[in-house]
């Protein structure tokens, strides 16, 4: 445990960031997950877009997740 003051606010501070962090992120997989038809897929593309301009996630896996989910909107439209 720390000893300096701002040391200690720092902890907490992470410690909430951290916590919002993993929510999104888990929301973030439930989301592409449950993509299935058309409109929840472009619903996860936009949401992926989000995450990466948050910070949540490297933009060459948010550029591999979307290629993906193209892959998989066009199988549905065929």
């Amino acid at each position: 445990m720390p000893n300096i003051k701002s040391a200690k606010k720092r902890v907490k501070v992470t410690k909430v960031k951290s916590d919002i962090n993993k929510a999104a992120k888990s929301n973030l997989k439930t989301i592409l997950k449950g993509a299935n038809d058309q409109d929840s897929i472009l619903f996860a593309i936009k949401k992926v877009d989000q995450a990466c301009a948050k910070g949540l996630m490297h933009k060459n896996c948010a550029a591999r997740k979307k290629s993906q989910l193209a892959l998989k909107l066009n199988a549905a439209k065929a």
